[in-house]
């Protein structure tokens, strides 16, 4: 076996450009120190504004993080109320302090589900913060990636149907143009804390080629130092997209 084929080879991606985030484990967290499991969303808000604040330090394009899915609401109603209720103050108290940080907001998801009140707070949020420049923090909330890609499909046909746009074919541009990341550069590193290993319905087109880091620690524990290790792991991926391992390394035997 030679050299090459013995030992991993070593790749520095430097920074990825998109991390998204599934913050598992807050109510695990607050069982383990038997109390109630709105103690563990709380501590993992905070715990978002340690991940938000490194983000920013860093000049990571984008940060999606994937708040509350189409199917939580299967949770416990009381559960369910406390989780809209924390939304609802958490964007109230940080919203300014996103913005004097030069982050964009930008919330992803059905959003008529949510009441009046909060809904109107998303929409002033991501008004006040439209023009920012730094980096982009997208809050997955009623989120699913099937409903983002039948949306995308029902978005495409009305345009076709009411003649705004002609196209002969549906194309991945095409999908990718209405999705409710458009714009957006797709995750380069996916992190899922809690221990569990799946992406449970979040960005399911956008993840395609992008890096999966799972860890078994629970969201409120996992700080800066915790993200460091996911992005060095990513630093060490080699990213092919396709094509050969030595293609990646020689880029003209790829023509």
């Amino acid at each position: 076996m030679s050299d090459s084929e013995s030992s991993p080879l070593v790749i520095d991606n430097g920074n990825p450009r998109h991390i998204a985030i599934i913050m598992d484990g807050n109510g695990r967290w607050a069982q383990k120190r038997f109390m109630p499991r709105v103690f563990g969303h709380q501590a993992g808000a905070k715990a978002v504004k340690k991940i938000v604040e490194y983000c920013v330090n860093e000049k990571i394009q984008v940060l999606s993080l994937f708040a509350f899915s189409s199917e939580n609401w299967r949770r416990p109603p009381e559960e369910v109320s406390l989780l809209m209720k924390l939304f609802n103050v958490t964007l109230q108290a940080q919203i300014k302090k996103l913005h004097e940080k030069n982050v964009r907001l930008l919330c992803i998801g059905e959003k008529s589900a949510f009441s009046t009140e909060l809904q109107s707070k998303i929409e002033q949020g991501e008004a006040l913060t439209k023009n920012n420049s730094g980096l982009t923090l997208v809050i997955a909330a009623n989120y699913g990636g099937h409903w983002d890609m039948c949306q995308a499909a029902q978005q495409v046909m009305e345009k076709i149907t009411s003649g705004q746009l002609q196209s002969p074919r549906i194309t991945e541009e095409l999908i990718e143009q209405h999705l409710s990341t458009a714009g957006l550069p797709e995750p380069d590193l996916f992190i899922r804390t809690g221990g569990e290993q799946r992406i449970s319905n979040f960005l399911l087109w956008q993840l395609a080629y992008t890096e999966f880091y799972f860890t078994s620690t629970l969201w409120p524990d996992f700080g800066q130092q915790s993200l460091l290790e996911a992005i060095e792991s990513f630093r060490h991926r080699q990213r092919r997209f396709g094509r050969t391992g030595e293609q990646v390394f020689n880029p003209s035997k790829s023509l």
